[in-house]
């Protein structure tokens, strides 16, 4: 029976061990006798990454080609070297003997013993393999004679395919098994423990339970020194990149020095020219062991990092700008969810330059390839009257222009503006009517995000777009009120709103819609914005004031705009940031100067709601349109199911209801 057990015991963890590849064929070729095969291994890499499972296939390996292993764990050595000398006694007695020694870190003080005292002694052909979280001490490849029958195997995460492959080995199905992969982040131990647990219901995004955070952070992390490392551990999980500076500014009178040196000794922690980087299942497993424990210090972390990294951006020169509004990006990476457009990741084979003379016929003919003669013509007249606004991007190495863009920083409406350009004239009537600029202050418009071939779909060089135009928000001074222009609007609605800057106008230039969204800083400056997004949840800022005179141009919205944005506010009524950002907040809806412009858009839906329930259908439309949005039925499916109707009639029901949701507050 126990035989029985054990066989059954190692061909299930052999069935378990996905990729590793590269390590088997070395150990392989050692446990093969080959005569360029190293003697000893030494396998390194964080905890729960796979080193005893490796350890476990050379075991059953030697143990299939008929060898004796001896198999100790460096825990219960105690660092004696008696004990390890006794317990691997077999290795120096019998030929062919394979040693295998787990938890090496434990045994750290014997490596210069082990080297050269004892393993001269081994018996012929005894191959050793050792696994520890720390990699080896340099000895090993300096010293002539171990340098060619020594090798480190550093073990990494495993990439998303074999992630998908452990998970599947493991039952879980194919839908869940990107979620849960990003959340272990090639980690075997995490991928395992995420599939240990119940799958949600259906609808329900899925998240580690306590049990599965404590366990990971036990075993990825292990014990700390003190409280300080620990909260150093805490800013390493949330900041892209860390450097002596960010732990500074976050840890406060902390020795942050002494803290980094630390930090760049860890198994868990790569070591970059950037700073230092932790392995994604660990960043991944703090953070959400912190915010499942202690959500408010999980905010205020955040809060101090993304103002450390603001400080970073508007300390950096002009050209490293970009970079550091990537790192403070990187801490938004999830709120988008998969349909996010920005990427905050590197693109070195890119250069974002300043206005050349030379530029300027391409400019004007990639603008008008792209957007128009209309567009082209501003384009004309923006690079003779700012072009220091201009920024052009090339591929690395290459004087071409392949993309551009241009930031206009404006304090007087020229009539010559206006003339040249109807979007720089729309803007100017947003400020006028609804936010005139004070002494000293002046309004910034991101006026131009062309790349031709792609325009405005989410790239590289739109990354380098949006990191040069957050860039310029957060180094400005004296800015009251900025603007960003987009055409592709559908594209970039969402993640705009996200930003908090709402739709404003939609502008006609040439035959071809651009779509202006706007925010007023001085309704929430960029220190306070910065702190706002970085909470996990906020109350929302709204962040574009009502008419302080006479109609704002939104409540002059076209019907199909004005339709839109009820159908946003309803597909957002249970999601505060979106819901902030509706371009009714601005229309004849919200009273103009109200403390609450969201909540009296509710109201003003819920009384339209109530109002078209005055005839039989009346009645249907106000029963699809609440159970679908209001009181949030998980699918359109399950709220035609509330309603005990087919489903074809649910959707006539709900398009009905939509239109006569509008038509009421069209005559509000």
């Amino acid at each position: 029976m126990a035989v029985g057990l054990a066989g059954r015991l190692a061909a299930a963890r052999a069935g378990a061990l996905v990729g590793r590849e590269a390590e088997r064929a070395v150990l392989d070729r050692m446990l093969s006798g080959a005569a360029d095969a190293p003697v000893v291994a030494h396998l390194h890499g964080p905890g729960g990454i796979g080193k005893s499972a490796l350890l476990r296939y050379a075991a059953g390996r030697a143990e299939l080609a008929g060898r004796r292993v001896v198999h100790l764990d460096g825990r219960f050595l105690d660092g004696d070297p008696r004990r390890l000398e006794q317990a691997a006694a077999p290795a120096c007695a019998e030929a062919g003997t394979v040693l295998l020694i787990d938890t090496f870190e434990q045994c750290r003080p014997l490596e210069a013993w082990l080297r050269e005292a004892f393993l001269p002694r081994l018996a012929d052909h005894t191959v050793v393999v050792l696994a520890g979280r720390v990699a080896p001490d340099a000895e090993w490849t300096l010293d002539p004679g171990w340098a060619h029958l020594f090798t480190a195997l550093a073990v990494r995460p495993l990439d998303a395919e074999r992630s998908h492959a452990l998970l599947a080995a493991r039952g879980v199905p194919a839908e869940q098994r990107g979620t849960y992969a990003a959340f272990a982040g090639g980690s075997p131990l995490a991928l395992s423990l995420a599939a240990s647990v119940p799958a949600p219901a259906p609808g329900t995004p899925w998240e580690p339970t306590g049990d599965v955070l404590t366990t990971l952070v036990e075993r990825l992390v292990g014990d700390l020194p003190g409280a300080v490392q620990r909260r150093a551990l805490e800013v390493v999980a949330q900041a892209y990149v860390t450097r002596e500076p960010l732990l500074r500014a976050v840890l406060g009178d902390e020795d942050a020095t002494a803290v980094f040196s630390w930090l760049r000794h860890l198994p868990y922690i790569e070591v970059t020219p950037e700073g230092l980087h932790p392995h994604d299942a660990v960043r991944a497993t703090l953070a959400a062991d912190l915010r499942w424990r202690d959500p408010e210090r999980y905010d205020d972390v955040r809060v101090r990092v993304s103002l450390a990294a603001l400080h970073a951006v508007r300390a950096a020169s002009d050209a490293d700008a970009p970079l550091r509004v990537a790192e403070w990006m990187f801490l938004f990476r999830h709120q988008g969810g998969p349909e996010h457009p920005y990427d905050y990741r590197t693109h070195p084979h890119l250069e974002d330059t300043p206005l050349r003379p030379e530029d300027v016929p391409g400019l004007v003919r990639m603008a008008e390839e792209t957007e128009g003669p209309a567009s082209a013509a501003a384009v004309a007249h923006w690079v003779v009257r700012q072009p220091e606004a201009f920024r052009v991007h090339r591929r690395a190495g290459s004087a071409t222009p392949v993309s551009f863009m241009a930031v206009l920083r404006l304090d007087t409406p020229l009539p010559e503006d206006r003339a040249a350009d109807p979007v720089v004239a729309a803007v100017w009537d947003l400020v006028e009517t609804a936010a005139p600029l004070g002494p000293g202050e002046h309004l910034g418009v991101r006026r131009f995000a062309v790349q031709p071939g792609w325009h405005q779909r989410p790239s590289p060089l739109m990354e380098l777009i949006s990191r040069r135009t957050i860039g310029e928000e957060m180094r400005a001074h004296g800015r009251a009120v900025t603007f960003t222009v987009f055409e592709d609007a559908d594209r970039w609605r969402r993640y705009l709103a996200d930003a908090g800057m709402p739709q404003l106008a939609a502008v006609d230039v040439g035959g071809r819609r651009q779509y202006v969204f706007g925010r007023d800083w001085r309704r929430q400056t960029v220190d306070e914005w910065v702190q706002h997004r970085a909470r996990a949840t906020s109350t929302p800022v709204a962040t574009w004031p009502t008419a302080s005179a006479g109609p704002h141009p939104a409540a002059r919205l076209p019907r199909p705009a004005f339709a839109e944005g009820v159908l946003e506010a309803l597909r957002t009524w249970h999601t505060p940031r979106a819901f902030a950002t509706n371009v009714l907040l601005t229309s004849r809806l919200v009273p103009p100067g109200s403390p609450d412009p969201a909540a009296d858009l509710r109201d003003a839906v819920l009384t339209a709601l109530d109002a078209i329930q005055t005839d039989p259908v009346g009645v249907k439309a106000h029963e699809a349109l609440t159970a679908t949005y209001i009181t949030a039925s998980r699918t359109h499916r399950s709220a035609a199911r509330r309603l005990g109707v087919p489903y074809g009639t649910y959707r006539r029901h709900l398009a009905l209801a939509r239109e006569r949701l509008v038509e009421r507050l069209l005559r509000e």
